[in-house]
């Protein structure tokens, strides 16, 4: 195939070396952005259509192309070709093939800063409402096993020592608490991505009347980066903030995938995961190791190196737009997909889980019931300092005997978990994201005019 001139060719043309050390990776990380670069530049000619710098007949074959391109980036089909640079002349070049001078109308005032800085918005926002859902799925499966198995009993630990009653209605429980949280702070990345910065070029405006909140109703913005410098800012910025909301999540799921693989262990025998889910051993026909949410954790583990990935790439950096960025691409545009999977898997262990609901027989555990004796001897008057003197001394004896009913009452306890109230903030919060807007605005954008 014949090397494809880029668009901004002038007469100086780069090695074949330099060429492959400047772009890198990027035609593989464009193919993520293909579609939204293509409503992107959707929304951007419509605008130019109003203030007159294409006609009203340039502009219907223009979206006509547009859509066709778009669908084939919904199949998969779209490709950067060799010598192109990216996802921006990639398109730009398939309208000038197909409508000649036409085509090359679509850039009018616009700069490839923006475009990249309005389809990393437009893609990361359709990443944020997949993660959102998966995350509920998440949420929604440890609620169902904390109301299933409330009244379970199983050892807390403090240091890794037995410490006092827990429940699995509060371990299931708190880590679907744990994911309000985490939602919370994706809905305060997803605020911060969904500000159009179309229209401020390569960071300094244009000397053309554009139109900037129309561009923003059009691709269902809550509003735009009002300061072109600012919008330029916003690389790397926007991605190492939804970079620490992913990291929130991962974090959440490490923490009880490690929970999981500990409690699954013969000396714990507290869970038993899915048989589907575990491996064996080349030599020891016994085994069946927790490898799903091993590498569930190492995966997740990672995900929490990626805000400090992006940060260290972007630092120090100066206002304006530098090459730098472009490398923040790769490690941040795949971690979308590790995040979801990880999730998927999850829910799935979580659902299939089983559950020892006899672990307290144990009399191994008795020592936790300590606190309670000492509770009950201070209701009855006996002074706190003086209960607990007489239960450690009952304990060292070996003259401990527990009473294994447990009662207790106050809000998130063992007895009142609040799963109707985790549920309701959980939902409360995912309203507060307004994913219909969005999905408006861009189902208008693709559909025909009648």
């Amino acid at each position: 195939m014949s090397k494809v001139e880029n668009i901004w060719t002038k007469n100086v043309r780069m090695t074949d070396e330099i060429e492959r050390f400047t772009i890198g990776r990027d035609r593989e990380m464009d193919l993520y952005l293909a579609k939204y670069d293509v409503l992107g530049s959707m929304a951007h000619i419509t605008m130019l259509e109003s203030i007159g710098l294409l006609t009203h007949s340039e502009l219907e074959v223009l979206l006509k192309e547009l859509r066709a391109i778009y669908t084939q980036a919904e199949r998969g089909e779209f490709v950067i070709e060799e010598g192109v640079e990216d996802v921006h002349s990639q398109v730009e070049l398939m309208l000038t093939r197909k409508l000649g001078d036409t085509g090359k109308k679509i850039h009018s005032g616009r700069s490839r800063n923006d475009q990249v800085l309005v389809d990393l918005k437009l893609f990361i926002r359709d990443q944020i409402r997949e993660i959102a859902t998966l995350t509920k799925s998440l949420f929604d499966e440890l609620i169902e096993k904390s109301n299933q198995f409330k009244d379970v009993l199983m050892p807390g630990y403090t240091h890794l020592q037995i410490a006092m009653p827990s429940s699995f209605g509060l371990w299931f429980g708190a880590y679907a608490e744990s994911l309000v949280d985490d939602m919370q702070f994706l809905q305060a990345a997803w605020r911060i991505t969904n500000r159009n910065p179309l229209g401020s070029a390569a960071g300094y405006g244009s000397s053309f009347p554009l139109n900037r909140q129309m561009t923003t109703d059009l691709l269902g913005f809550d509003s735009m980066d009002y300061n072109v410098v600012y919008a330029q800012m916003g690389r790397g910025k926007t991605e190492r903030n939804v970079a620490f909301a992913m990291a929130s999540i991962a974090g959440t799921i490490a923490k009880m995938a490690f929970d999981a693989c500990l409690f699954s262990n013969q000396n714990f025998g507290f869970v038993k995961l899915p048989d589907d889910c575990t491996t064996g051993s080349s030599i020891m026909p016994h085994k069946k190791n927790p490898d799903v949410f091993e590498l569930t954790r190492a995966k997740c583990n990672k995900l929490q190196a990626l805000p400090q990935t992006i940060t260290l790439i972007m630092n120090n950096l100066p206002c304006g737009y530098f090459r730098d960025l472009q490398i923040i691409k790769e490690a941040f545009l795949p971690a979308f997909d590790e995040l979801k999977d990880c999730l998927r898997m999850s829910a799935y262990i979580i659902n299939k889980i089983k559950v020892n609901e006899h672990i307290l027989d144990n009399p191994m555990y008795d020592p936790i019931f300590s606190v309670e004796e000492v509770n009950r001897l201070a209701s009855e008057g006996v002074p706190f300092r003086d209960a607990y003197k007489r239960v450690g001394l009952e304990i060292e004896a070996g003259q401990f005997m527990p009473d294994k009913n447990i009662h207790h009452t106050h809000e998130g306890s063992i007895g009142n978990l609040c799963n109707d109230r985790i549920q309701a903030l959980m939902n409360q919060t995912l309203q507060g994201f307004n994913f219909e807007r969005m999905d408006n605005a861009v189902q208008r954008l693709l559909s025909p005019a009648e």
